[in-house]
């Protein structure tokens, strides 16, 4: 045994314990997650009438006298098992805004929908894939002697792209602002659709809610050159939501429209610094607005909805552009796994948030992300349903929840987190059986010719 790694040494440990099936019980149902939480507490059910005890739980029957819940992070490089159930439940959210379902009614899929892309703008030539890089027929270099173009064609995964052709020349301080400026900048253009609409129809725009409702779900995703862009899918209403028709001039012709015109409108001013000065920041010049199958079940709408779940679940570090926690120091930076371009951001992330004019912007806490600081997916109230009416939907099929429901009393408190060497060997394990177990159940409904949905694994 002393020769065994310590891994295994753990592993057998456990097994040995005569609790180990309930301990396997309790990772079976969470999944298999890599980080679960740990509670001791007690739950009774109560008959609210008599008051007669119908049910009590309590952790001191279990092993270690915990219970392991999900820790429900959605980051695939932190916990795969709880990142897959949150692509899982992604893809179902933005289904239902689509097609219907989940208590919004079917009639949703007739609505004008588009499938919205926002970019950043350019802060500076990077290099690009696909064809010729950057060609320029009269060569020449920038100030800082370096080529202005390159005639190289570059593969998507090479690290060379989404780097800047001078680093001395790109602008490494815009980038970051408007990363800490993005999500107002987002907020800006919903309302500035919504008054566009209001106008198109020659109605009052204070008035645009008494006739009708912009809907949507948006997800932000990192470019190779560590820029966020936006995908959105945005919907038109009646004034009551999902359940209500829009009126007779909304056409997705008209949302179509209104979206172009104000991604070029919205701009966010920066706080003026000395140092700085203050930037007007807006969105780059590529605009995509994408009108939505009107007929329901085509796969462009269940493509849509697999394509913002896979990117819900991708962090910072996954996708070359930060970490997936914060740095606490200067030093910090330097020892970060990362690409020169991204440390050089996360550098001017830094100094910039000590300027007192950018304190509010909290640009050192978010320096992990480059300054960005707004989640990675966001909704508005009436597009659909929620993740907490999806979590209790799951527990209620599967006949039980994280925590044993409580109809009066809980009494709960955190006494940890994670697995020793040899649980969380035994955890991935459990998490891949499920995963090959759902994925044989996917090919044999395939299989039997009753389809399957396009959301994620």
């Amino acid at each position: 045994m002393r020769q065994l790694p310590e891994t295994d040494r753990d592993a057998i440990r456990l097994a040995q314990d005569p609790k180990f099936p309930r301990w396997l019980e309790q990772i079976t149902a969470t999944g298999g997650c890599s980080h679960p939480i740990h509670l001791s507490g007690s739950t009774t059910t109560l008959n609210g009438t008599t008051g007669e005890i119908l049910h009590h739980y309590d952790t001191r029957n279990e092993p270690g006298e915990r219970l392991l819940v999900r820790c429900r992070n959605r980051r695939a490089t932190v916990c795969p098992a709880c990142s897959r159930l949150h692509a899982g439940d992604t893809f179902h959210l933005v289904r239902a805004g689509l097609l219907g379902g989940k208590n919004i009614p079917a009639a949703v899929r007739h609505r004008p929908r588009l499938f919205v892309t926002l970019t950043a703008p350019s802060f500076g030539p990077v290099h690009r894939a696909g064809e010729v890089c950057r060609p320029r027929r009269d060569g020449g270099t920038c100030e800082h002697g370096r080529p202005l173009g390159c005639g190289a064609v570059h593969a998507p995964d090479v690290p060379i792209v989404g780097q800047p052709l001078c680093p001395e020349c790109y602008d490494y301080t815009g980038h970051v602002l408007w990363h800490a400026h993005a999500s107002k900048l987002w907020d800006r253009f919903v309302i500035d659709v919504r008054r566009r609409l209001a106008s198109s129809a020659g109605l009052v725009q204070s008035r645009f809610a008494q006739h009708a409702r912009l809907s949507f779900a948006r997800v932000a995703e990192y470019q190779k050159r560590a820029a966020v862009h936006v995908h959105a899918v945005v919907r038109l209403d009646g004034p009551a939501g999902p359940d209500d028709e829009p009126p007779a001039w909304a056409t997705a012709d008209l949302l179509t429209h209104a979206v172009r015109a104000s991604a070029r409108r919205v701009h966010v001013h920066t706080p003026h610094t000395l140092a700085v000065g203050d930037l007007d920041l807006s969105w780059g010049d590529q605009v995509d607005a994408r009108p939505l199958h009107a007929d329901g079940d085509g796969p462009e709408d269940d493509a849509v909805a697999a394509y913002v779940a896979k990117y819900v679940t991708k962090g910072a570090s996954e996708t070359g552009a930060g970490l997936d926690h914060p740095v606490t120091t200067w030093a910090d930076i330097s020892t970060a796994p990362v690409r020169t371009h991204v440390r050089t951001l996360m550098r001017a992330c830094w100094r910039l948030g000590g300027l007192v004019e950018y304190e509010p912007l909290r640009l050192r806490a978010w320096t992990h992300t480059l300054g960005y600081r707004g989640h990675i997916l966001t909704k508005s109230r009436a597009y659909s349903t929620t993740y907490a009416a999806l979590r209790a939907e799951r527990a209620h099929h599967m006949g039980h929840d994280d925590i044993p429901v409580a109809v009066t009393e809980r009494d709960w408190r955190y006494v940890g987190s994670g697995h020793t060497p040899g649980a969380a060997l035994l955890a991935a394990g459990v998490a891949e059986d499920l995963a090959t177990n759902r994925k044989i159940a996917r090919e044999e409904l395939g299989a039997d010719g009753r389809g399957l949905s396009a959301g994620p694994a």
